[in-house]
């Protein structure tokens, strides 16, 4: 496999929208494995839909082994012609003020990827050139190699981006994409829409790979594109386990990694489907999962679903394990409001989620359980990932949450709050976790899968 990052220099550069492009121009001449920088859910969805391969994240924080990560890069590569891995956010931003820091630029050096930045010409010409010095000089152990110009007006404005970079910086310009709002794909409040929403999501994939094919010089990109040494053996040593997991898949319940449900039928969970808008009743399993999603989009398919409801909740009350991520909280609470109606979910923690205007929590932080639950035993830390438009609120006094959430930025604790809730052997948080970030937790998060508990 030869491996290659394209970045944007920042957020809303247009990063996604030319890997769009570039998977889909390229997929009939080669076989692609796509890679996510952070932990985005909903760009890997787009990924997977051009590629017909399940997208994996590179996330150095939520995967802290330099080792793992490589594995999680390399592992079933040797088939594979292409690795284009999309960065995240703008290039050097990460967690606090350091450029290594969990950034675009520290997975990019540990995994010794070459770089092709990606620039937003709109209301410039000349300063791209400084803006790309810049880059370049800001870390030297960054390997940039060439350069796509996007959100072009006209030829002319191209030529004039284009000969300041050749002038001042000397770097390859590879090509452009021009400013065209056809383009564009709607965002709604955790990022882009996701694709299974969207009726006409192809057309307007394929007219992005159209562009990139007139506009951008593939056999130029290919070229530096660098050849991987060799597939990293799987530092996880786990023993097959024998259980039949339930996973909510449908448009309300999708946010899961990829390598996370890898892993899982790796060691023998069969994962088994559901969905809590069109199933009537749980599947026969020995366990729930419940990923994130936009629930509050599906609600009010979610709340008139009441035998689904029913038969969750004497799921949980039998002392089935279930665990749930985000978007599960949300349904496995009493109640979910959005700015005009509140609805009734399935019930099993007395509290109510309500959609806020702005993100509550957004990034990266570390849990630590207060208690034995099911997610990880008291004290241990568990690093993982916010990112929500809602609050979770008890109605019962009782209810109390198991986790302290700590953010740690720059050395420095910058904020603390509490979350998380465990009934039985029902746990449920706003976090989200990669199953890869410690062998030893993810042994004991399938021995806690396995137990029923009085």
């Amino acid at each position: 496999m030869r491996k290659v990052l394209i970045a944007g220099v920042t957020s809303g550069s247009g990063k996604t929208t030319v890997v769009l492009g570039i998977l889909q121009a390229l997929k009939q001449r080669y076989q692609i494995q796509s890679y996510k920088v952070g932990p985005d859910y909903v760009d890997t969805k787009f990924h997977s839909r051009i590629t017909g391969r399940p997208t994996r994240n590179l996330d150095n924080y939520l995967v802290p082994s330099s080792k793992t990560l490589n594995y999680l890069f390399t592992e079933r590569t040797s088939q594979i012609d292409l690795g284009i891995v999309e960065g995240v956010m703008g290039f050097y931003d990460g967690l606090g003020t350091s450029k290594d820091a969990y950034s675009t630029a520290s997975v990019a050096k540990q995994l010794d990827l070459p770089v092709i930045l990606v620039i937003d010409a709109h209301a410039t010409s000349t300063s791209a050139a400084a803006i790309l010095k810049g880059f370049i000089d800001f870390d030297p152990e960054v390997r940039i190699k060439g350069v796509i110009i996007n959100n072009v007006m006209s030829a002319n404005h191209y030529q004039l981006v284009k000969g300041a970079i050749k002038r001042y910086v000397g770097l390859p310009v590879l090509g452009y994409l021009p400013h065209d709002q056809q383009m564009a794909l709607p965002s709604r409040q955790l990022g882009l829409v996701p694709d299974d929403e969207l009726p006409a999501v192809d057309k307007t994939i394929a007219l992005i790979g159209q562009e990139v094919k007139e506009h951008i010089d593939l056999d130029q990109l290919v070229s530096l594109a660098e050849p991987v040494q060799q597939e990293v053996a799987n530092p996880f040593r786990l023993a097959p386990v024998k259980l039949r997991l339930g996973i909510a898949e449908d448009q309300a319940f999708n946010f899961y990694y990829a390598d996370n449900l890898r892993l899982l039928r790796q060691i023998g969970v069969e994962l088994i489907p559901f969905s809590p808008i069109h199933d009537h009743h749980l599947p026969t399993v020995d366990a729930l999962y419940f990923g994130g999603g936009y629930p509050e989009e599906f609600a009010a398919q979610l709340a008139a679903n009441d035998s689904f409801k029913d038969s969750v909740r004497q799921f949980s009350a039998a002392s089935k394990p279930i665990y749930a991520e985000c978007g599960g909280l949300m349904y496995l609470g009493a109640k979910l409001k959005t700015h005009d109606q509140t609805y009734q979910m399935v019930g099993i923690f007395d509290g109510q989620s309500q959609m806020t205007p702005r993100l509550r929590r957004f990034g990266y932080c570390i849990a630590t359980p207060q208690q034995d639950c099911l997610l990880g035993s008291a004290n241990d830390q568990i690093v993982g990932h916010e990112f929500h438009h809602s609050t979770f609120q008890p109605l019962d006094n009782d209810l109390k949450p198991v986790l302290t959430m700590t953010k740690v930025r720059d050395g420095r604790v910058v904020d603390r709050w509490q979350g998380g809730y465990q009934i039985k052997n029902t746990f449920a948080s706003y976090l989200h976790v990669h199953f890869y970030q410690d062998e030893g937790r993810f042994k004991s998060f399938i021995r806690n899968l396995r137990a029923v508990r009085a």
